[in-house]
Order: C-alpha cells, then structure tokens, then sequence
C-alpha cells in the first residue's frame, strides 16, 4: 500500500541522523540497542577500533527452551545491568547512549534505568 507507514525505514533514518553525532571511544564506549519482539540487545562498541567490548542480551536469560518472558520490561533491566557489569569490570565508568532510533520509553528506558543503577554513567 502506497500510505502505509514504513516503520523500519523510519526507524532507520532517525538512528543514523543521531549516529552521524554520537561516536564511542574505548574509554567511554556508545551504547547500542536493537529491540525485537522477543528480544532485546545491547552492544558496547569501540567505534575508532570497530570493535565490540561487551554485550548482553535477553538471549542470555532464557530458561531452558522457553522464550517466555525475554521482550518485556523485566528483561531489559536485567540485560542493563548485566551489560553494566561487564563494562565495569572492562574499567569503563561511561559510556554513550545510542537508543537506535527507537523512542525512549519501555523497554529502552529500563536497560538505560537499570544501567545507571547499576553504576555506568551517561
């Protein structure tokens, strides 16, 4: 259909418009979500390497075969704290928040919410 809206598309534009101004380093890595339905994942990059430091995802806390309970609120605050974790054990204190061009509420809200609870600065 010609007025359906391309959510995806859109999605895109707005993450490279904020990627064309955010850039993380090794001592202060940008933080990178991307959210399915069933899932949420987050990177931290070293963008002047190209390199990935540490990640977490809702992956990592499935019981069993079970994906029940991964795509929700619940699981993002884990996977920020667990992201938190790892980057503090790398040295990093802050980092850079890149929200992938999705709106900041829900579930991105709470791995960002969780994250700073758990110590990471942004």
């Amino acid at each position: 259909m010609v007025n359906e809206v391309d959510r995806e598309g859109s999605r895109e534009k707005r993450h490279a418009r904020v990627r064309a101004r955010l850039s993380g380093s090794k001592e202060r890595p940008r933080l990178c979500i991307f959210r399915s339905l069933g899932h949420i994942y987050v990177q931290a990059v070293d963008d002047g390497a190209g390199k990935t430091l540490a990640h977490a995802s809702s992956l990592e806390l499935r019981q069993g075969k079970s994906n029940k309970g991964t795509g929700n609120v619940a699981a993002a605050k884990k996977v920020g704290t667990l992201i938190a974790e790892r980057l503090r054990e790398l040295g990093c204190e802050t980092a850079v928040f890149d929200r992938g061009g999705y709106l900041y509420h829900g579930r991105v809200k709470a791995v960002a919410d969780a994250a700073r609870a758990a110590g990471l600065k942004f």
